[in-house]
């Protein structure tokens, strides 16, 4: 699989992932072959690509919730685009309640754990996107800590807004960095004071979450935990047209070695919450092996059981003869999608959650 850019699609290329509208109609399915009227139909869709499939590769599998997964965030993302805009324009939103309430009711009461996809930002989309995301991670870890629904709506809204004063920062300055002055973090917090004047804490959830990246031990409402942590792993592994992103262990492993800084509650609820080293995943190992997993450890994600690709052994991480070998980080690619036989792992004794995946589309 690779990533093509709008301008070098041709036709012929088969589409690895499915392409939706902003109302969530799909457009073209995974296996699609292109033609010159779908490559200049997506190109007006603001894309900045495509993944495509090489000429003999497999369609990389989705389960049903990967595909509805896919389709909520293409949906939402133009919601959310088109309210951060009313605000930085007009100064005010009418539909955020609404987009809360569907995060809510789509991600708000997942008990298993889902797989949390990235897709390609372009500079242009990676704030709308982080927002989405950011706020999705804050309703399935929310709910895993079992906050009350009103707290899930304040956290899920400030997450939302939580990124006005470099929302404004961006439209002002479009080369603008990371780094964003004070003085448009200020204005930001000020939309909100005038927005949400008798919701406070949507405001103290933002300011918490954003100071608290620079003060260690910060004394922070729950809203303030919950977003800092889920804004940083979004940012961690998020896909950008320039640069690497960590992955998923990486990303969990600077989390769980930080607690002055990401509440150790928060990150244990969003371990629980997505799929990180489920079986199927090959890893890197510290002695220098690679290696399959087998089985996930619900005690500690870092160390479960593998089976390593050059002598076929089975390693515990979990037992106290393995403390000296660690996984270092998953062989990735730009989309980690696998097959793996749960059916064969549960028979021979390993635990392993059953998928069923959607059958691949037959290429038109």
């Amino acid at each position: 699989m690779k990533f093509v850019k709008i301008e070098e699609l041709k036709s012929g290329m088969r589409l690895a992932r499915p392409v939706y509208s902003k109302n969530g109609v799909l457009l073209y399915d995974r296996n699609s072959q292109l033609n010159q009227t779908a490559i200049m139909s997506i190109s007006n869709f603001g894309l900045m690509g495509l993944f495509i499939l090489e000429p003999a590769e497999p369609v990389p599998p989705m389960t049903q919730a990967d595909i509805d997964f896919e389709r909520f965030q293409t949906m939402t993302v133009f919601s959310i685009k088109d309210e951060l805009d009313s605000i930085i324009n007009n100064g005010k939103s009418s539909k955020i309640p609404v987009i809360v309430s569907n995060i809510i009711k789509n991600y708000g009461h997942i008990d298993g754990k889902i797989n949390f996809h990235q897709d390609l930002r372009s500079n242009e989309d990676a704030i709308y996107r982080h927002t989405l995301n950011t706020a999705l991670l804050c309703a399935i870890i929310g709910h895993r800590m079992k906050i009350q629904p009103a707290d899930m709506t304040e956290v899920v809204t400030a997450t939302i807004v939580h990124e006005l004063g470099k929302l404004i920062a961006k439209k002002t300055l479009p080369d603008i960095g990371e780094e964003i002055p004070e003085s448009y973090m200020t204005q930001g917090y000020d939309l909100m004071d005038t927005m949400y004047s008798s919701q406070p804490n949507i405001k103290r959830i933002c300011v918490q979450a954003h100071r608290g990246k620079t003060v260690p031990n910060q004394k922070m409402i729950t809203g303030g935990r919950i977003l800092m942590v889920a804004n940083f792993f979004d940012k961690k592994t998020a896909m950008h047209s320039v640069g690497e992103p960590a992955s998923e262990v990486a990303a969990v492993k600077e989390l769980l070695g930080t607690p002055e800084y990401f509440d150790q509650t928060v990150v244990k609820a969003l371990i629980e919450s997505i799929n990180i080293l489920s079986p199927g995943v090959s890893v890197e190992l510290s002695n220098g092996d690679k290696a399959l997993v087998l089985s996930e450890n619900s005690d500690d994600v870092l160390r479960p059981m593998v089976l390593t690709f050059r002598n076929n052994t089975i390693m515990d991480l979990g037992n106290s003869e393995y403390n000296d070998i660690e996984i270092l980080d998953v062989m990735k690619t730009m989309d980690n999608r696998h097959v793996m036989d749960t059916d064969a792992l549960t028979k021979m004794g390993f635990s392993a959650p059953a998928q069923e995946y959607v059958e691949v589309p037959t290429g038109t």
